[in-house]
């Protein structure tokens, strides 16, 4: 199996990138893939726990847990998530921060790298 690297890096409100990102994600993990998941910009509020489910709100936290579970290792810009005021003690266990070093390095070890998003 080879090892994928998803560079999410969502625009506003409106954005169906993040929803993409996990399910493709999971499909790759489900086919028995490693995935390297980066969020970036925007994306990186999936990273904040206890976050409420409503309806017609995407909810990705059960699907992003069980993918951690299984091996998925998601890694959030740092810097991103200082602006958006997500704390390292706010974010959903399994999850780390880090530079985009993180997410390059990632990806020129994988054999395959998407990057989804606008910026």
């Amino acid at each position: 199996m080879g090892v994928l690297t998803i560079g999410v890096f969502s625009s506003l409100v409106g954005s169906m990138d993040l929803d993409f990102a996990v399910r493709l994600a999971q499909a790759a993990i489900n086919k028995g893939h490693t995935v390297n998941f980066w969020l970036s910009s925007n994306a990186t509020t999936i990273a904040k726990d206890k976050q409420k489910e409503f309806k017609d709100y995407n909810y990705l936290d059960k699907t992003l847990r069980a993918l951690i579970e299984k091996g998925l290792a998601v890694v959030s810009c740092e810097a991103c998530n200082q602006a958006r005021g997500i704390h390292k003690e706010d974010m959903i266990a399994g999850i780390n921060r880090a530079s985009m070093d993180w997410y390059l390095a990632k990806a020129a070890q994988s054999d395959r790298v998407i990057h989804i998003g606008v910026e």
